[in-house]
């Protein structure tokens, strides 16, 4: 049975009269962006989320996440009533509703990893045609690396870039 959908606004009254919005996305979304309120339990943690009174509204950032892994949501909710707010934060947000931004913090590790990734297959195009043909095999690596990353769910990329100074301190958050 699909989780229902809650607009933005029945989601703030609903938290309001006691609801409990709960944030599923990873860390380093979370500390640069949230809601006011909402409890964050990462979709990798849902064991761990606590036993509240009242309904549970679920939310990522577009709501794709949240649709995708409804099964798992319900299953974490138990007996307890839940919904998934619709357009995730991005919805919040267009509606009007004020988040929490910490422009301090890092942006995001996956469009990092488009930044990087984006970057060297433009300089091994732009080398391969200036300098030497063999850079395109720079452009060709990555892009294979992207699409193992698509295949599998594992970013080796994403591995790195978690490492670097400027992540540390998210992480920690």
């Amino acid at each position: 049975m699909p989780i229902a959908t809650v607009t933005p606004q029945d989601a703030a009254r609903a938290m309001a009269a006691g609801a409990t919005l709960v944030d599923i996305r990873d860390a380093d979304e979370h500390v640069r962006e949230n809601i006011a309120g909402a409890i964050h339990v990462t979709l990798a943690r849902l064991a761990e989320l606590p036993k509240v009174d009242g309904p549970i509204i679920f939310h990522c950032k577009s709501g794709m996440r949240t649709q995708a892994n409804a099964q798992v949501l319900a299953a974490a909710a138990g007996a307890t009533p839940c919904q998934i707010l619709e357009g995730g934060l991005d919805g919040w947000r267009a509606a009007g509703l004020p988040t929490r931004v910490d422009r301090h913090q890092p942006i995001e590790v996956m469009r990092q990893v488009q930044l990087v990734a984006g970057g060297l297959v433009l300089l091994g195009v732009m080398l391969g045609f200036l300098v030497a043909p063999a850079f395109f095999g720079l452009s060709a690596f990555v892009g294979a690396g992207l699409m193992m990353a698509g295949a599998t769910g594992w970013c080796g990329m994403a591995k790195l870039l978690r490492l670097m100074p400027w992540n540390r301190r998210s992480l920690s958050a």
